[in-house]
This record gives structure tokens, C-alpha cells and sequence, in this order.
């Protein structure tokens, strides 16, 4: 097959999502920086392997449904594959590979003896019974047994998912190989194996780098927040990682002055009572109707004159389309790819400081790695522990970002996907190209 037949049918296969398009984008922006291997550029620009699925399972009115899963291998030199499972209904092949390639660039650059996948069940899951989602969860499972395992690929909850499927999925697993393995999964609840700070990590990880961010900042004479009540910081998405942020943020004293979900957001130039706002959310699901506070749409949020933005919630939010009314000089990936290649350079342009996903927002894979290994070896670490462990690997990989963005003078996402990629690239070149 000629080179031309080949980029037509990768095209063909992957290049439907914004944000494969982006994370292909970056990779060429980097590799162009880096001078990488062009052999190596073109093996990682389409995924290893992927897998689609058809899951029928029968809904609480008697009907039966089939819904299409995924689950996407990007590279596994480094080891395992490692990635969630989304239930979403605009998941889809081309999407689930981008997330997997991000994956991939995200393990290489912590460090991580793991390659990157991913997976996804295009649902609504907010229309689905707890009966519904478990059933969808466990068939899933079953489809994709041959895919995954503690040495060869290890799920972990995503947007729309959480422990409870975790704990479903690796039951499944476990009952089909008549014995437990708690390993073939992670971000389960700890009675069945899970890790201590795992819930919270992502989130921690997301502060962990502003700080550095900021402490780095002013070493270079910028003008910087100072983390204290002044500082003023909104939040486009109050799941998992954005709500659990939010909290942290509001712990020490900083002023959340605006968050949102899929309802619309909230803002107060005071500052939000977070606990009240959570509270509220567990009592209604949504934060439409909050009473303390002015509401705002999702996109207002975006272009609030805010010190920090973080983008907490799905790809794709910041783009050519609003980049220019985008007031906050740091930005926070919490989500991945919320922001597209293009705003991403003129957010650059204009001095604005990124954080850049596959770092801002890695501290779930890494507790997810640590929840792993506790598993394998049977011995399990304090919250004190895991969380010291968090933030070193946090912090030596920001300064080695930090270090990379300063020899290359380039932006902190290239940055950071020129570390990840010259760890990887070693590995591929060592371990060559078979047969």
C-alpha cells in the first residue's frame, strides 16, 4: 500500500473529531520543534489498535437496545495500556482515539511504566437506571475481555462513569476468569482495592501545577496571582475534577467566583460558598437555581476577567470562535484538549500561560498507577503517602516542562509533549520497529 493510500484511510478512520485533529496538530508541532524522527512522527500519528463493539443489553421496560463501545490501544511501548471509559453520547471512534493518543503523550511524560488507551459507550448516561448502567457496564466488559488485563490494559472511570462501574467491570473481568483481579481496573472503591486520594487526585494534580505555575511565573518577573482571598478563579465544569478543585481552592482561602455544568453557570464577584454550592448540586443534580449567586451560560464563564480559568469539563471549549474575548492570563487544562491548536497560539501570542493538559491534569493517572502497583504487591499506602507521592511527580515533571519550554522557546504545550516524546521515542527506537 503507498504512503498516499495509507494517509487516505487513516484519515478515513480517525480524523473525523476536532480533537484528534488537534492532538495530531500538536504532535506535528512538536515533532517539527524537536526535529523527531520522521518514522517515528508517523507511527505516532494513527492509534496501534482499536476495537468497536455492539452492546445489547435489555432496558428496564423490557426493550432491548444495542449501543456502540470502544476501546482504542494508541501505543503500548512503555507498557500496559492506561485510560478511562466514558459514557457520553457524542463519544465516538475518532474522539476515543484522540483521547487515547493524549494518554499516551500523558503516561510517557510522569514517568509511567504504561502506554495509552482509551474507551467509551456512546450513552446518555443521565438517562440510563443504576440497573441500565450496570448492565451496559458488565456486557461492555465481556466485549472487550480479550483487550484488557493487568498486564495488557487497565481501565478507569472517565466523564460519566465512576467507581461503582469500576467495581462492576472488574467483578465481570474477575468472575470470567473464576478468581479475582482487582487489578484490571483502577479508581475502584477501596473495599474492593482501590487507593487512598484517588477521587481527589485528578483535582490535586489541577492545583498542584498553578502553583507552580504561579511560583515560576514570578521567578521570570511576570505579574502573578498571589493564592490568597484576591485571587479570583472560575471553573467551566463541577464534576469530578472541576468540583473537587473547587473545593480545594476554596479551602485555602481562594475566591471560586464562578463554576458551571451542563445547566448554565453560576458567578458571585465575592467569591461562591463552595460547600453550599456542593450541597446544593447533591440535593438538585444541577446548579440551576443556586440561589446565591448571578446566573451565567457556560460560555460567559469562559471570558470572565478572572487570574485563573479552568476548563474542568469536556474538549473542544475555547476556541477561534470566543479566544479573543478569553480575559485570564493562566489557564488551567483540567479537561482534555479544551482548548483547539489554533486558540491555543493565539492565546499564547496575546502572553497568556497554559498549563497543558497532559500535565495539568495527570494526577489521576498517576494515583491510578499507584492504585495499580499497591494492588500487585498487595501493600497499600496511607493517604499521606500517596498524596506526598503525588505532588513530587508533579513537580519534577512541571520543572522538566518549565526546563523544555525555556531551551526550545516555544509554548508549555509543545513543551510538554517534547518531554513526553523524547522519553517515548527512545523507547520506540530501542525496542525498533517488528518484524
Amino acid at each position: 500500500m503507498s504512503s498516499g493510500a495509507n494517509h487516505t484511510l487513516s484519515s478515513h478512520l480517525w480524523e473525523s473529531s476536532d480533537l484528534y485533529r488537534n492532538s495530531v496538530t500538536d504532535l506535528e508541532a512538536a515533532a517539527k520543534t524537536m526535529n523527531l524522527d520522521r518514522n517515528i512522527f508517523e507511527r505516532l500519528k494513527v492509534p496501534k489498535r482499536a476495537l468497536i463493539v455492539s452492546i445489547p443489553i435489555r432496558l428496564d421496560n423490557g426493550d432491548v437496545r444495542c449501543f456502540e463501545g470502544y476501546r482504542v490501544h494508541h501505543n503500548i511501548t512503555l507498557g500496559p495500556g492506561k485510560g478511562g471509559i466514558r459514557f457520553h453520547q457524542d463519544v465516538n471512534l475518532s474522539e476515543v482515539a484522540g483521547l487515547a493518543m493524549l494518554m499516551t503523550f500523558k503516561c510517557s511524560l510522569m514517568g509511567l511504566p504504561l502506554g495509552g488507551a482509551k474507551g467509551g459507550i456512546r450513552v446518555d448516561a443521565s438517562k440510563l437506571s443504576r440497573q441500565e448502567s450496570q448492565a451496559l457496564m458488565r456486557r461492555y466488559t465481556m466485549e472487550i475481555i480479550n483487550f484488557i488485563g493487568p498486564e495488557k490494559d487497565i481501565p478507569a472511570p472517565d466523564v460519566g462513569t465512576d467507581g461503582q462501574h469500576m467495581a462492576w467491570m472488574m467483578d465481570t473481568f474477575s468472575q470470567a476468569k473464576g478468581y479475582a483481579v482487582p487489578g484490571v481496573v483502577t479508581g475502584k472503591p477501596l473495599e474492593v482495592g482501590g487507593s487512598l486520594g484517588r477521587t481527589e487526585s485528578t483535582s490535586r494534580g489541577v492545583v498542584y501545577t498553578i502553583d507552580h505555575a504561579v511560583r515560576h511565573l514570578d521567578k521570570l518577573g511576570k505579574k502573578v496571582p498571589r493564592m490568597d482571598g484576591s485571587t479570583t478563579v472560575a471553573i467551566h465544569g463541577y464534576g469530578k475534577v472541576g468540583g473537587i478543585a473547587a473545593q480545594i481552592l476554596f479551602e485555602r482561602g481562594i475566591k471560586v467566583v464562578a463554576v458551571s455544568d451542563v445547566s448554565g453557570g453560576i458567578y458571585n464577584k465575592n467569591g461562591l460558598n463552595i460547600p453550599e454550592v456542593t450541597k446544593w448540586v447533591l440535593q438538585n443534580k444541577v446548579l440551576k437555581g443556586f440561589p446565591e449567586a448571578e446566573h451565567i451560560s457556560n460560555d460567559d464563564l469562559l471570558t470572565l476577567p478572572v487570574d485563573i480559568l479552568i476548563p474542568a469539563a469536556i474538549d473542544g471549549v475555547i476556541t477561534d470562535k470566543n479566544v479573543n474575548q478569553v480575559k485570564a492570563p493562566i489557564i488551567a487544562e483540567g479537561a482534555n484538549g479544551p482548548i483547539t491548536s489554533s486558540a491555543t497560539n493565539v492565546l499564547e501570542d496575546k502572553g497568556v500561560f497554559i498549563i497543558p493538559d497532559v500535565l495539568c491534569n495527570a494526577g489521576g493517572v498517576i494515583v491510578s498507577y499507584f492504585e495499580w502497583v499497591q494492588g500487585l504487591s498487595e501493600f497499600f499506602w496511607n493517604e499521606d503517602e500517596v498524596n506526598s507521592k503525588l505532588s513530587d511527580c508533579m513537580t519534577k515533571a512541571f520543572e522538566r516542562v518549565a526546563q523544555t519550554q525555556s531551551k526550545y522557546k516555544c509554548g508549555m504545550k509543545t513543551a510538554a509533549l517534547i518531554c513526553s516524546i523524547e522519553r517515548l521515542s527512545r523507547a520506540m527506537l530501542l525496542r525498533g520497529l517488528f518484524p
